[in-house]
């Protein structure tokens, strides 16, 4: 668990103006903080099933805030994966995948006639 100056020294770090603490960029961050420090004590407690649990839990929730703040707002995203050295997952989208099926079935159907 965050100390509070450790969780305060994250929300004015991330913060997107003056007075605030709630946005998704500084949820974002100090998930990341906890998850980390979650991570490292499972390094020296690894039959720690709750503490497991709770680091999957915390994960997950910082899977969907990062995914909503990139669908909102993709350059904040950009630059919070960079300052907090994220990975981002690869996307397909369905759409290219349906273009290029479409097509595969035009040059077919041409070859057949």
């Amino acid at each position: 668990m965050l100390d509070k100056q450790k969780k305060q020294r994250l929300i004015k770090k991330y913060q997107t103006h003056e007075g605030d603490t709630g946005s998704t960029e500084v949820q974002i961050a100090i998930l990341s903080a906890e998850i980390d420090e979650l991570a490292e004590h499972l390094k020296a407690h690894h039959k720690d099933h709750s503490s497991r649990r709770g680091l999957l839990r915390k994960v997950g929730e910082r899977r969907k805030l990062l995914k909503y703040l990139q669908r909102e707002n993709a350059t904040s995203f950009e630059e919070l994966t960079k300052k907090l050295k994220l990975k981002q997952a690869k996307q397909f989208e369905s759409d290219d995948v349906e273009d290029e099926s479409e097509e595969d079935v035009a040059v077919i159907v041409d070859e057949n006639e």
